[in-house]
């Protein structure tokens, strides 16, 4: 084979793998399912993504090669908000607003748009070696799962289970719709508190004062409450306080939501503007006042002068005749959580509007009994108590949205407002005998686009129908996902499936870590620190990279920022990786943390790998490939114990490796892999089999023995590897001829190894250790003595016992060619040995007699200069740390990295030192 070039090979297996079909279910085996959590038709892949579908993969594979029918469901989510922004933009820049268009015309762009545009996410899970089944790839609003979702609502409905009211959700002004909490993002920002008096309508000297951070809600204010254990108000429950600005009375009741301790212990109330005022509101059977409009500006429901104003406007307006007033205590500084809608980036405003909701805690009862009589297992297991924490307090569920782009909410209003509920008009019409000439006008909104996400497992099979596929692939086995959306959607996945399907959509929720960078910082565009998997698939030049990481970035300052940060990281760009190499890191990362550290270092160092097994098959290759015949897997052969060792070893590999993948351990899979190919295959079983490859007196049942071993061992890592490494195991696998192979078009339908355990030899293992042991020590002292390798030394053995002494006797020759000695001699343990250099195998001594190998003196005196020249540089390194003025003005950076080398120096003058000490021994 020639030098390993990923781009040279993975697109080609893929488009090989995929017109041959082999990603659908086959065979008879048992069924094994996993509905891929659909990304958004508008998106890219990011690392989050690729991290969780390389470990769906791993699996897929695996199963697949266990003899299970395997189906990973592919499909995609229609995006609504982002999808409606996207076209809505696109428009913009042609001088046309929706509104201009109308809702038909609109979504004629949205689809149009979607079928030119939405393929990138599928062409890039491609790009990772996806085996999903592509052929049953399904879309959210396509027919199939458009009749499932109008099925579910319908049904719904008719429980009881969905209703429409006036109630209080998340309002973005710019999209002018109501979003999920998932959809809003908080962060800490700086702001104000404002501090008002209100003054008592039978005493107007004297004030209850409140304090807001949103001072133009005050003018939807219904009461102010105080706690009712509080003795500075007990009196004043039930009074009314004057509504500066307004001609309103408002009532002083009593909750216990107040806080007595925080500010004044009075808390404005303003149910139609704030989540827990609006509790406050129902609990007391408040008046709910909406001030804003749609678009967050102020409406009819405040005085004339505020109206139509801007909130932010209005803001200023109020506080300036508050204080006009004299009703303004005082305004202090104060951080606080502002929400803002994750896409238009706007702050969000707590809205009472019309909207239809899901009735959450009937659906919550018996998704909390799967979890908690073990149907469905959580891992790890703690994030049981994410689900319990929302399930039990879970509050009914917003599922309309205010857009164009989803699917239309099957409600219609007569011109009375009478509401009506169906599959379509005409079923309307016929279960509520409406005649033709009742005019009849369907609901505007869209439902969520969780509301379809949460049918995802058996919709995507066929249901409402009974398909063969929901027959045979639901329950699905694993969710894969992140604990972000453990209650917008796994929850939701978990109430609907139940509901309608009386199962659980899935058997296991592994949940993933956050993929952060490898300082621990959240990936994110405004900090350029983001990394897009097909850039290390495929590579990305500097200016490139430097343009893809500032693009549309509203801040100069922070786009040089990110400019100069990226060409300090990356200051050639980024290298074609492959596939393999980047799908081996996310393995080798996949640990149980809740944040999982992405370094390209390790991508380095797994590509690396990737060469070393490409390498090691060469060489397996050129010493096997032309001597496969009809005998090579049945004539006589004679295994020695090294490869009886390799086997072995192997048995105990393949062990480790089933045991992690039924575990969801892909860490520790890739571990033992790593180890396993590089530490024993590679470094020791390729060296170790020279003695008999390369030795013409070998007898014909050695040779065949010891290549059979080395082709066969090779085979089998090639299939243990496949889930992690599928592209560059399929093109060596490929190469192996049919008579050292099971027959097959590919590696991925060919068993994957099971441990034998009668191949497991702890003896062979224990003798090739100590053979390792013997060939370590002797080229560790070669080492410390400076002692060239072309020079052939002298080793003796003393104080071992009779094993030690037979091991030394069986295995000389492989001795003579690893260590390539003067003499191996075996001494007595009273025998007198020379001055040598030591070190222990056991208990037995490794000597190697330092007589005419080194000058003693000269040695030292080279180790003085060293550890002289060392202990200056670091004294250096001490002196700039401590200078105050060097530690004020350097960066940050250039501190850490004197302090690592004078740490590294202190180090390696140690190792110096002993070093001295063991010369100054001889």
């Amino acid at each position: 084979m020639n030098k390993y070039q990923p781009q040279d090979i993975e697109t080609a297996w893929y488009e090989k793998w995929e017109a041959a079909n082999y990603f659908a279910p086959s065979g008879n085996g048992q069924p094994f399912s996993i509905a891929i959590p659909p990304p958004n038709v508008t998106g890219t892949l990011h690392m989050g993504h690729a991290f969780q579908h390389s470990l769906v993969d791993s699996l897929i594979r695996y199963r697949r090669m266990k003899g299970d029918r395997t189906l990973w469901q592919m499909g995609t989510d229609h995006a609504g908000i982002s999808t409606q922004m996207l076209v809505t933009e696109k428009l913009a820049a042609q001088g046309i607003k929706p509104s201009d268009l109308g809702r038909e015309a609109f979504l004629e762009k949205a689809w149009e748009w979607k079928e030119e545009s939405g393929g990138s996410i599928s062409k890039q899970l491609r790009r990772l070696g996806a085996s999903l089944h592509w052929e049953t790839e399904r879309f959210t609003l396509d027919e199939g799962l458009s009749k499932a979702v109008l099925e579910v609502f319908v049904r719904l409905h008719e429980d009881g289970l969905i209703y429409r009211g006036k109630r209080l959700v998340n309002w973005d002004p710019v999209l002018k719709t109501s979003i999920s909490d998932l959809e809003v993002e908080s962060e800490e920002e700086n702001g104000h508190l404002w501090h008002f008096k209100y003054p008592l309508v039978d005493n107007p000297d004297q004030f209850l004062v409140v304090a807001t951070t949103r001072p133009e809600t005050m003018l939807g204010d219904t009461a102010v409450a105080v706690h009712p254990d509080d003795e500075r108000y007990k009196a004043l429950v039930g009074k009314r306080v004057a509504l500066p600005l307004t001609d309103r009375t408002i009532p002083v009741i009593a909750d216990h939501y107040v806080d007595q301790e925080f500010g004044t212990g009075c808390v404005k109330i303003t149910p139609a503007h704030d989540f827990n005022d609006y509790d406050v509101g129902r609990r007391c059977d408040l008046e709910m006042i909406n001030i804003l409009n749609d678009d967050a500006s102020l409406n009819d429901a405040v005085p004339l002068k505020y109206q139509g104003l801007d909130r932010y406007e209005a803001r200023k307006m109020v506080v300036a005749d508050l204080e006009a007033l004299g009703l303004l205590e005082k305004i202090e500084d104060h951080k606080m959580m502002v929400p803002r809608g994750e896409k238009s980036g706007v702050v969000v405003e707590p809205y009472l509007s019309d909207q239809w909701f899901v009735k959450a805690t009937p659906l919550a009862e018996p998704a909390i009994a799967a979890v908690e009589n073990g149907d469905i297992e959580f891992i790890p297991k703690n994030y049981e108590n994410t689900y319990y924490s929302w399930m039990r307090d879970i509050q009914d569920w917003c599922i309309s949205r205010q857009q164009w782009w989803g699917h239309r909410i099957p409600a219609w209003y007569d011109e009375s407002g009478n509401v009506y509920v169906g599959r379509n008009e005409a079923e309307v019409r016929k279960n509520h005998n409406l005649t033709s000439e009742l005019a009849l006008r369907q609901d505007d909104d869209v439902l969520d686009t969780w509301f379809s996400s949460a049918l995802w497992t058996f919709s995507t099979l066929g249901w409402p129908d009974k398909t063969e596929d929901l027959e045979t692939f639901h329950s699905t086995d694993v969710m894969v996902t992140g604990h972000d959306i453990i209650t917008f959607w796994v929850s939701r996945m978990i109430m609907m499936t139940l509901k309608f399907m009386d199962e659980v959509p899935f058997k296991t929720v592994y949940v993933t870590g956050l993929v952060t960078d490898a300082e621990g910082q959240k990936m994110s565009k405004s900090k350029g620190n983001g990394l897009d998997p097909l850039d290390i698939i495929d590579g990305i030049g500097l200016e490139e990279l430097v343009a893809k990481r500032t693009a549309n970035m509203l801040q100069p300052k922070m786009a040089k920022k990110i400019e100069k940060s990226t060409r300090k990281e990356f200051p050639d760009g980024i290298s074609a990786y492959g596939t393999d190499a980047l799908r081996f890191t996310f393995y080798s990362i996949a640990t149980r943390s809740r944040t999982i550290r992405f370094d390209m270092n390790r991508v380095d160092g797994y590509r690396n790998f990737c060469n070393k097994l490409w390498n090691a098959s060469n060489f397996a290759f050129m010493n096997t490939l032309e001597h496969v015949d009809d005998d090579f897997m049945t004539g006589e052969a004679k295994i020695n114990v090294v490869d009886r060792w390799i086997v072995s070893e192997l048995q105990r590999t393949i062990a480790a490796v089933n045991l992690a993948m039924e575990t969801h351990r892909y860490d520790l899979a890739a571990k033992a892999i790593y180890e396993f190919v590089w530490d024993q295959f590679c470094d020791w079983y390729l060296e170790l089999s020279k003695p008999i490859l390369n030795n013409e007196a070998s007898s014909t049942e050695s040779l065949r023995g010891t290549r059979r071993t080395l082709l066969t061992t090779l085979e089998t890592i090639l299939r243990l590897s496949h889930p992690f490494l599928p592209f560059m195991t399929e093109e060596i696998w490929q190469q192996i001829p049919a008579g050292a192979r099971d027959s097959g078009a590919t590696i991925m339908l060919q068993a994957f190894p099971e441990e034998e355990a009668a191949l497991i030899d702890p003896q062979v293992e224990a003798e090739v250790a100590w053979i390792k042991s013997v060939v370590t020590a002797t080229r560790n002292i070669r080492g410390e003595m400076d002692i060239s390798f072309a020079k052939q030394i002298p080793v003796l053995f003393q104080n071992g016992n009779e094993t030690d002494k037979s091991r030394l006797e069986n295995n000389e020759s492989l001795l003579q060619f690893l260590i390539k000695p003067e003499s191996l001699t075996w001494l007595e343990p009273d025998a007198q040995a020379p001055v040598s250099a030591t070190s222990l195998v056991g208990d037995m001594q490794v000597l190697v007699p330092m007589s005419g190998l080194i000058d003693k003196e000269a040695e030292i005196q080279r180790l003085d200069k060293e550890i002289d020249r060392k202990e200056k540089d670091k004294q250096r390194a001490e002196g700039k740390i401590n200078n105050p003025g060097f530690v004020a003005k350097a960066p940050i950076e250039v501190v850490q990295k004197e302090k690592d080398k004078v740490l590294e120096l202190g180090s390696a003058i140690t190792q110096l030192l002993e070093q001295k000490q063991k010369v100054e021994n001889l």
